[in-house]
């Protein structure tokens, strides 16, 4: 399982020791990650990215993808996060004279080695050897540290930290064909939308003539099937990619739907 060393709730080191660990995210804050060991997948809608060790990535909230740890080199995979909450940003910015207007990059943002960002992760990690929390008056430093070198080596990174706008709404269709494969609860999905639930459930309808949750399930056996037949993928291999949570689930509900099991394609 994910096993999280929480010495400050924005500062966090993450260890994973068997051998994947699947899960589906959706960052609530800014999250600066450097990985120490093992290997890292990121899958979102448009692109997959893996990271390895000392990698370092800017991942913006709201981003909604699916993440699968796993050890490597007889190594766990081992990683450090540092999130930059909302009303922190506000805070810091609040100080800052004649910000430059950027446009937002909302997309995953990876960063070459570099001496600060080095520097700066290696100072955090003797905090995780501490027995008691860090004290919130060292994290806010810290933090603040991490957004003022990000700032140093990113000049556009001022548009997204500073971006603290809600998800504005989207074209339902477009978002929903893009993003069907991630098991998220529906609330999630009206949300990143830019709705309530209920006019969520009213515009799904009104486009699809069908429940979301029933959408969902076709369209996810959907690409579990081409998954298994043109690509001779495994059932093991595409029921997580495909939006399930686990084998058990996929395999009865692939069954229900085609009337034979995933196991009898290849």
């Amino acid at each position: 399982m994910d096993k999280r060393e929480a010495k400050f709730a924005e500062i966090v080191q993450a260890c994973v020791d068997e051998k994947d660990f699947k899960t589906e995210a959706i960052a609530e804050y800014h999250t600066l990650i450097r990985g120490i060991s093992g290997e890292m997948n990121i899958v979102s809608a448009d692109m997959t990215y893996t990271f390895r060790v000392g990698d370092i990535l800017l991942v913006p909230r709201n981003q909604l993808c699916m993440v699968i740890k796993r050890p490597k080199d007889g190594r766990p995979y081992k990683s450090i996060a540092v999130a930059f909450k909302t009303e922190r940003l506000k805070v810091y910015y609040s100080k800052v004279d004649q910000l430059a207007t950027q446009v937002p990059n909302k997309k995953i943002q990876t960063y070459p080695p570099h001496a600060l960002l080095e520097s700066y992760f290696a100072s955090l990690e003797p905090y995780f050897e501490l027995e008691s929390q860090l004290p919130e008056e060292i994290a806010k430093l810290k933090i603040e540290e991490g957004i003022g070198i990000l700032r140093s080596i990113d000049k556009a990174v001022d548009g997204l930290l500073t971006d603290f706008s809600e998800p504005g709404k989207v074209n339902l269709v477009d978002y929903m064909e893009k993003n069907y494969m991630f098991n998220m609860p529906l609330k999630k999905f009206s949300y990143l939308t830019g709705r309530s639930i209920a006019t969520f459930n009213r515009d799904f309808r009104k486009a699809y003539h069908i429940s979301p949750q029933k959408w969902l399930i076709q369209k996810r056996l959907e690409l579990a099937h081409y998954l298994l037949k043109e690509d001779n993928k495994k059932p093991v291999e595409v029921y997580f990619v495909s939006g399930f949570e686990n084998l058990s689930h996929f395999s009865y509900s692939f069954k229900k739907h085609f009337g034979y099991s995933p196991s009898k394609i290849n």
